[in-house]
């Protein structure tokens, strides 16, 4: 009698067992759309991660900002006007690889090339959002920091690791004056992040402001006005993560921002489209948790590299609370006149209103006590040419008011400056006792 086949059936488990390993990746549909925020179903994501919105003609970059009912609240990054209803949605890991190559490169808001060239795939990977540094991890701010501009080395003088603001009301110069510090000074490597400024400042400020040698030594991330609120915050992080990164491998780097009014703005966008009540001048508690956030990356690291911060930040009216808000958390203030700017005096560096909180610390006692004599001269001296123009101005009256007059004009010979004229440390400080005799 011939043997039975073999039985080749497998019990239940033993044939799912046996199933080769499947995976699904988990999505969603889009559902909603009010505004800026866009409402979908799944799949379970954290806050501040990004996801992918498909449509049959675009694929639109979103980060999650909150949920409502079991659904993700979503803000585009990219442009998302041509979405429509049930898009799929699905997660997305997106980093950024960062290396030497950065140099020279001009990036926007998610590190993408704008000037035309691939960029390499080989890096170390980097994260936008950065950790808090610890207090003790941060160096002693010991070295001033040359960047050209001889008002600023001399009066103003800023240190390696120092975070300082450039207040200005529209049209007082400020692009120009960042333009002079990046050709101008001797940090190693620039990061420059144009933040919600006009696309045509961005071309100019390459062109005509920063020069081809300018660019050569610097990173540029430029995010204009008109891209969504979520790509210029993202922006301003990329442009203080590279230079963070930049920082880690030894460099000397100075970050300039223009302008951190412009991301506060973009906070602001977000915040209301997410639902978030609004508080002072209509923005909302999350801008003034970001600000700081973002400006604490500077400082001096105890590896041998520094990041120097300049943001500016523009004021429209008095008692600004970005204003406010930048002066409490940077260290000084750089303010530009737009009366000066109007009498063709550039850099309008307003210097009885402005003020360097590290500069104690890196000058030394002579030059301390000159740029106090100087201050104290052309205050005098703004005193008296009230009084000269009303024509009730007595010499002889006071000898300090007598020799500030006496001194006005090569006072304010000093604080003026051609754009393309560099002039060091040591030779603002030799020019500050010769103006003082």
């Amino acid at each position: 009698m011939p043997a039975d086949p073999p039985d080749n059936r497998l019990e239940a488990g033993e044939y799912i067992k046996a199933l080769p390993e499947l995976s699904f990746e988990v999505s969603g549909r889009l559902t909603r759309s009010v505004g800026l925020l866009l409402e979908a179903t799944g799949p379970d994501l954290p806050l501040g991660a990004l996801v992918m919105v498909k449509d049959r003609t675009a694929n639109v970059i979103c980060e999650v900002v909150g949920f409502h009912d079991g659904r993700l609240l979503l803000l585009a990054i990219d442009e998302a006007r041509r979405l429509s209803p049930d898009s799929l949605v699905v997660p997305l890991r997106a980093t950024f690889k960062a290396g030497p190559w950065l140099i020279g490169r001009v990036l926007d808001g998610m590190g993408r090339p704008l000037d035309g060239r691939p960029l390499p795939g080989a890096g170390e990977e980097i994260e936008l959002e950065l950790e808090p540094l610890s207090p003790l991890a941060r160096g002693l701010t010991s070295l001033p920091m040359d960047v050209g501009v001889r008002a600023i080395n001399g009066l103003l003088t800023l240190g390696v690791g120092q975070k300082i603001g450039v207040f200005a009301m529209p049209g007082a110069g400020k692009s120009m004056l960042l333009g002079m510090m990046a050709r101008g000074t001797s940090a190693e490597v620039n990061v420059i992040a144009l933040i919600g400024e006009r696309g045509r400042e961005a071309r100019e400020f390459i062109a005509d402001i920063l020069g081809a040698d300018g660019l050569a030594r610097s990173v540029m991330i430029v995010v204009p006005g008109d891209a969504p609120p979520l790509l210029r915050i993202k922006g301003a992080f990329l442009a203080t993560a590279i230079a963070a990164y930049l920082r880690r491998t030894g460099r000397s780097v100075l970050l300039l921002m223009d302008s951190l009014t412009r991301v506060a703005m973009a906070q602001r966008e977000a915040g209301l489209a997410a639902g978030e009540p609004p508080t002072a001048r209509g923005y909302p508690p999350s801008v003034f948790a970001t600000v700081p956030r973002l400006v604490e990356q500077s400082g001096v690291s105890t590896s041998g590299g520094s990041l120097t911060a300049i943001y500016t930040v523009l004021l429209h009216e008095e008692n600004d609370p970005i204003g406010e808000l930048a002066k409490s958390v940077l260290d000084g203030h750089i303010v530009l006149s737009r009366e000066l700017a109007s009498k063709g005096h550039y850099p309008a560096i307003d210097v009885l209103n402005s003020v360097s909180r590290v500069a104690h610390r890196v000058c030394s006692e002579p030059h301390q006590l000159a740029q106090r004599r100087f201050v104290e001269l052309y205050a005098r001296w703004r005193e008296a040419e009230e009084l000269i123009a009303l024509g009730t101005y007595n010499p002889g009256a006071d000898r300090r008011t007598d020799e500030a007059v006496g001194l006005h004009s090569k006072l304010e010979e000093y604080l003026r400056q051609e754009m393309h004229e560099r002039v060091g440390m040591e030779q603002s400080i030799v020019q500050l006792a010769n103006t003082l005799g």
